[in-house]
């Protein structure tokens, strides 16, 4: 109704201005056409007001439309002076208002169908229902529209969060095409708090490459593939090593790692003696990203296979893999969300995210309180910042507050030409994430790009903090990481680029 109100009050309007210039000129009476006008403009702001949309894009719609009103105006001053032309005026008027109208205009609301947010199959909304509040109403819409509902999230911790209150809502194949009638219906029920779409993930394949070249440090440990890590030459692995060694520094405790990704191949023979198994279910990954991911974070040090991580011993550190993804990369936020809240009720201390997609800013609230529910369960939260080379608050979840997003970097500190960057994020930083050699399934180690891999960079670290201090918070983490991170080509956009040795000297105080 208020859609229809919107497009009919700004047609109104338009016209009218063309007749009220068009009579001006001929001389003829504009009283009622003025009040013509205005009545157009009242139902043309009660259409706008009462549409689905946040303010911003309200405020963004009636400039667009104010400046087509007075590009039409000059146009109508300057030539309706020419009388021969009058007439041809208003034709190519009408012609340009008609393209308007069909390309502009009528896409402006529903607002939700205009973000070109991939939504579930299976599932497509995601309902916040106000605790307490009568669920009639809310039946009603179901029933009109045959949809079905079903509770989204299972927390352990009911009473600390709201997420038991999110309903799935699946909209039948042959309603799909009145989504935004059953979106606006849902939204202005009094028993419903939140609304958004559950929206469909897919990680980038991450490109092969050929071995990197071989750097020469050395690293005082005997991982045959640590030759081609030059992301350990850019962060001066061996100092970290050799300051652990040193002085000593032993675990409060051993953390957990949570890859939330495609699986992880257990068995692999760098990953699997520092691998901890929450479910069978997630022991494999017939993609092969979270196993690449697994090594990265915390692949087994100084065992004479493959590469390492972030300390000589393993002692620090274990992993383990929520399979929120499927075999062909895709997921959704439902999955994600679910994933985030399994992990933190399994323990985890790190919870690395090396996925995500393009998202409205407005939609974060399922995610934020999933977040917000791992880190009252005690874990620091990451998410990769996307390989669109575009800015990471546009994609989700490493626009969410209360996570630390992280941007890649290339071999000559360079942000990559892939990398999203993170400057308008409130925990940016930024990791290697080019030419990338890790673990893939079956014994087998490849290189790769992507933000993917910057990501279980920064886990990995935080992992080796939170070991030697338990009680680390992500913001305490991140100020960390800032404070004594290295200055890359590009800082503005990509943040610091993490220093481990620095870190874990400024964690000890040292």
């Amino acid at each position: 109704m208020f859609t229809s109100l919107y497009l009919i009050g700004f047609v109104a309007m338009a016209l009218a201005l063309a007749v009220w210039f068009f009579a001006q000129e001929r001389k003829k009476p504009v009283k009622q056409l003025k009040k013509g006008f205005w009545i157009a403009a009242a139902v043309y702001a009660v259409g706008l007001l009462w549409s689905v949309a946040p303010i911003d894009y309200k405020m963004k719609t009636v400039f667009r439309d104010l400046m087509i009103l007075g590009a039409s105006g000059a146009v109508f001053m300057m030539l309706f002076k020419i009388r021969k032309v009058m007439v041809l005026v208003l034709v190519i008027w009408a012609v340009a208002m008609l393209y308007m109208f069909r390309n502009e205009l009528s896409q402006t609301f529903p607002y939700y169908d205009q973000s070109g947010i991939e939504m579930a199959q299976d599932g497509e909304l995601l309902l916040e229902f106000k605790e307490g509040a009568s669920s009639k109403s809310l039946e009603r819409v179901l029933k009109k529209y045959d949809l079905e509902a079903s509770r989204a999230f299972f927390p352990e911790r009911e009473f600390e969060t709201i997420l038991d209150d999110y309903l799935v809502i699946d909209v039948p194949e042959n309603k799909l095409d009145k989504l935004p009638r059953i979106k606006k219906a849902l939204s202005k029920l009094k028993s419903v708090e939140w609304l958004e779409e559950n929206e469909l993930i897919q990680i980038d394949d991450p490109t092969s490459n050929k071995l990197p070249e071989k750097i020469k440090r050395k690293f005082g440990i005997d991982d045959p593939g640590i030759e081609y890590l030059w992301s350990f030459e850019a962060m001066e692995m061996d100092k970290l090593y050799n300051y652990l060694r040193d002085n000593n520094i032993k675990p409060k405790k051993e953390t957990m790692i949570a890859i939330l990704d495609t699986g992880v191949d257990s068995k692999h023979e760098d990953i699997k003696d520092n691998y901890t198994s929450t479910q069978k279910k997630y022991d494999d990954d017939p993609r092969g990203h979270g196993t690449h991911c697994a090594g990265i974070a915390a692949a087994v040090s100084n065992n004479s296979k493959g590469i390492a991580s972030y300390a000589p011993n393993n002692d620090f550190v274990q992993i383990t893999s929520i399979k929120v993804l499927s075999a062909f990369g895709s997921g959704t936020q439902k999955s994600i969300i679910n994933g985030i809240i399994e992990a933190a009720d399994k323990g985890a201390d790190v919870i690395s995210m090396s996925l995500g997609g393009r998202s409205n800013q407005s939609k974060q609230r399922a995610y934020e309180k999933a977040i917000k529910y791992a880190r009252d369960a005690g874990a620091i939260v990451l998410a990769s910042a996307g390989n669109s080379n575009d800015n990471a608050k546009n994609f989700a979840p490493a626009n969410s507050r209360g996570l630390i997003t992280v941007s890649a970097i290339d071999s000559d500190l360079n942000r990559a030409s892939f990398s999203n960057h993170v400057t308008d994020v409130k925990m940016g930083i930024a990791a290697p994430g080019v030419k990338i050699y890790s673990t893939i399934p079956n014994n087998k180690y490849d290189s790769y790009n992507g933000t993917s891999m910057s990501c279980p960079y920064v886990a990995g670290l935080v992992g080796i903090m939170k070991a030697i201090k338990p009680d680390l918070s992500p913001e305490q983490a991140y100020q960390i990481l800032k404070n004594t991170g290295k200055d890359t080509k590009n800082t503005y956009r990509t943040g610091k680029l993490i220093y481990p040795y620095e870190a874990v000297k400024a964690l000890e105080g040292k």
